[in-house]
């Protein structure tokens, strides 16, 4: 199995995201660095299409085999995308490899075990289900509501809104840290959130969304804590 961790040049919500310095270290360094101390993956492979970011990523022990399209490097470019490039990359190149794990460059809170036992799951059923991070809400998304233009509020589920929060069926998400694959789920184009995968749910004490720079405070104080 192979790790792939995409991690493109541009970013719109927070300038160079994927090396930005958290922890005195560039963002990326810590899932290169949890990869690799996993001990579960024959390479560590980041997909990018900047200098900087594959000067770096070598720095501290990953490879940059090539630099990906500009045509899968834009903001509409989907990971599945990224991934089937970097597969048939090496699959052309390289002994045929089947597995991947897609990390994320800003998971760094994503700890070793987490990938040793989601790996361990991968195998447990036989290699035919995904295996992704996944954290439930933090509130009930079923007393949730819209704002329209006049500034009125329209409850998502009227009837669910005002019931008490114990009463509701508690709803996950995807933590956006990993998920385990191979080739074949590729290539039939399976959906990662379907019957075909298993969700890990890791504890919200571990998992932070990172689109601000709120975002990126909150995750410094989760990384300090952990």
């Amino acid at each position: 199995m192979i790790a792939i961790i995409p991690a493109r040049g541009g970013s719109k919500r927070i300038k160079n995201k994927n090396i930005k310095s958290f922890n005195k270290r560039p963002i990326i360094y810590w899932s290169i660095k949890t990869a690799i101390n996993s001990k579960i993956f024959n390479k560590v492979i980041v997909s990018t299409d900047n200098l900087k970011i594959k000067k770096i990523a070598q720095k501290f022990g990953a490879e940059v085999p090539f630099l990906r399209p500009k045509k899968i490097s834009g903001d509409y470019a989907t990971t599945r995308d990224v991934i089937k490039h970097a597969m048939n990359f090496l699959n052309r190149n390289s002994n045929k490899i089947e597995d991947f794990c897609c990390i994320y460059p800003t998971s760094p809170l994503l700890k070793e075990k987490t990938l040793v036992k989601a790996f361990k799951i991968y195998k447990k059923n036989k290699k035919k289900r995904y295996v992704f991070s996944a954290v439930k809400f933090s509130y009930p998304v079923q007393r949730g509501f819209s704002i329209d233009s006049k500034n009125q509020v329209k409850p998502i589920d009227k009837k669910k809104f005002g019931k008490r929060s114990q009463d509701l069926k508690t709803i996950y998400h995807d933590a956006g840290q990993f998920y385990i694959g191979n080739t074949k789920m590729l290539k039939k184009n399976i959906n990662i959130f379907s019957n075909k995968s298993y969700p890990l749910v890791l504890s919200e004490e571990i998992v932070q969304d990172i689109d601000t720079i709120t975002d990126w405070k909150i995750a410094e104080i989760k990384f300090r804590n952990r």
